[in-house]
Order: C-alpha cells, then structure tokens, then sequence
C-alpha cells in the first residue's frame, strides 16, 4: 500500500497533507509530539481529528530521536513513498529565546529525516516545508513606496510580481529562526544534489488556512481572527501596520506539494506563497475582517518591529508554475478570511 510519512501531522500543513492524501488511498504515517504546545501553549491537537481518516497511524515521536525515526522507517521500508517534513519550531521571535531547542527542531531532526529515507527508502519523494525568512531582511533593502494601506514596490521592479529564488540567502540577518530553516533548507537540496535523492523544498510565505491554531508569535491571519472574535487587545509590530504579507491556502501549498510528488526533481528549491493574487498588510486585513464580522479590534501600533522581520514580502511562484504548469490556486485572500472566521465562529 502506498504510505506517506508527515511530520507535524496534527499541524496546519499536516493536517491538510492528511486529508489530501487519506482520500487519494495513501497509508499515513503521522509523527507529532505536539511541541506547539510547549512553544506557544496553543496546542494544534485541537484543530485535528484522526477518526476522519481512513488509514491512519500516529506516532507521538520527537524528530530530534534517530533512533525513534530509524524503527519508524524500518518498518515501513520501500512502501514509503512520500515524506511530507512540515514539523518545526515556527517562530523567530521564539527561537532567541531557546536557540538550542529551535536548531535542534528545525536542522538536526531535518538531517534526521534525510538519513532515515536515504537508507530505508531512497526512491521515495521527499518535501521540505522552508520559509521565505531563508532571505533574511534582505527584502527590506528594496526600494519600498509608502502608501495610505500598505508598502509597494514600483511595478518597473524586477521584484514586482514577487522576490523569485535568485535573491541572495547570505548576508543577511535572518533571526535564528532563519538561520536553522536556512540549515535544514540546504541540507535537503544537498540530500538531492548530492546523493540524488527526490527532494523538493518550498519557501513560503505566510500559510494559512481554517486548521490554524493562530498564537501571539505565529499565525497572523488566524490569531487576528481570534483577537476580534474574543475581544482582546492586539498589537502590531512596526512598519506603521503596513507591513505585507502573502498569504496561501493549507490545500493549495499541499496540491502543489502533490504536482511535485507526481514528477520529482533532485533538490529543487521553488518560492511558494500567495503572490500577487493573493496578499495583504495588516491594516487592509484589520479593515476587511472588520467589514465581514462588523466588529471593530482593539488595537495598537508599536514602534518597534520584529527583528528581521519583513516590511514586504510577496512570492513569485512562476518558477514552480513553469515546471508544474497544471497548478493553480483555489483560494484567494477573501476566501482564507471567510473559512478562517466561519471556522472560529464554530
């Protein structure tokens, strides 16, 4: 029976890589131990349920154990067809505090994960859930136009339709939480360049969908989501609330997942987010869910931003559009906020 391994199988990603692939008649193989919930006391069980599933097995393993991993692997061997790596400690502002734990999550467990498929299932397809923050605050030297809502970039740019793979990861302060993605990132191109394994490693920007369990550090559109609906006090961090993100949907990063599932490359790196078709600031995100819920948020703006974190950020994904010309989007930013909020309404 085809099987596929997905770690941070109760997460965003996880769960959506489950669901996806519990109806195309895969065994599934989850490995969560729940670590959200020592990072943000928000634990991510609470958006998931197995009983859904058809043919599932759970393993409440730490992707740091080798030798957890490697029993793993052994028993399942060359039925292994898919390694669908979304586990991570997510948060850069979180990373600072625990550097240690956040490598060892991030890079350590990824070389884990690499060594386990290299000996047990080397013709199977690996996927990597990178992070556009392997660029590091190199987007905010580009040159940025103020507007009322939100910063832009002059649509001469060549940037315009979004930062593309070519933009420099050295350099560059990444927080280090981008320093241990960057790690895991390149490890997984060098899994596939060097030993010829099917690695596929995407840089997204900001993930979303209706099995978010937003929190303080991480999860913008969902944790906002929550703050309007329970009343409680926000805050925007710099960049006068006019910072941009690109926002894609769980189902769309997971069916692009499945094209390169279908037609592999050897340690491709391919920028993956909502793009031009599907962004926001934060400012027009607190004016749209305000409309749609008729609510105001209590909120404030504080002078000082995340280090590292990005004014502007927004994906070119022509790069993987060329490559896997079947994919499309089916989610667009109005869409994200209506499931993300009938979901919290719940």
């Amino acid at each position: 029976m085809k099987t596929v391994i997905v770690t941070g199988s109760h997460g965003l990603i996880g769960s959506e890589v489950c669901r996806f692939y519990d109806k195309l008649g895969f065994k599934i193989i989850g490995i969560d131990n729940n670590m959200r919930e020592y990072f943000f006391g928000a634990s991510s069980k609470e958006k998931t349920s197995y009983y859904e599933y058809k043919n599932y097995k759970h393993y409440d393993v730490d992707i740091r154990n080798y030798e957890e991993l490697n029993k793993i692997f052994s028993k399942y061997s060359t039925d292994i067809e898919l390694i669908v790596h979304t586990a991570a400690q997510p948060s850069h502002d979180w990373a600072a505090k625990e550097p240690l734990t956040d490598f060892t999550v991030n890079a350590l467990a990824t070389l884990n994960l690499l060594e386990c498929t290299k000996n047990h299932c080397p013709n199977s397809v690996f996927i990597f859930t990178s992070t556009n923050k392997v660029y590091g605050d190199t987007p905010n030297t580009l040159p940025l136009i103020e507007l009322e809502s939100r910063y832009e970039i002059d649509n001469t740019h060549k940037y315009f339709n979004g930062i593309n793979e070519s933009m420099s990861i050295d350099q560059t302060k990444h927080s280090l939480f981008g320093v241990s993605k960057t790690s895991a990132d390149l490890m997984v191109q060098e899994y596939g360049k060097y030993f010829g394994l099917k690695t596929g490693i995407f840089r997204g920007g900001c993930l979303t969908g209706p099995s978010h369990a937003g929190a303080e550090l991480h999860g913008f559109l969902s944790y906002l989501i929550k703050c309007f609906i329970s009343k409680k006090h926000y805050i925007i961090y710099g960049y006068k609330g006019k910072q941009v993100r690109d926002n894609i949907h769980s189902y769309d990063l997971v069916s692009a997942f499945h094209e390169f599932y279908l037609n592999p490359k050897m340690g491709e790196v391919y920028n993956i987010g909502g793009s031009r078709f599907s962004n926001i600031s934060m400012l027009e995100a607190i004016e749209k869910i305000s409309n749609k819920l008729g609510t105001e948020l209590n909120y404030s703006i504080s002078e000082s931003n995340r280090i590292g974190d990005h004014i502007w950020y927004i994906s070119d994904v022509s790069k993987f559009k060329k490559d896997y010309p079947d994919w499309n989007y089916r989610y667009n930013i109005d869409d994200i906020i209506d499931e993300i909020i009938k979901n919290e309404l719940k």
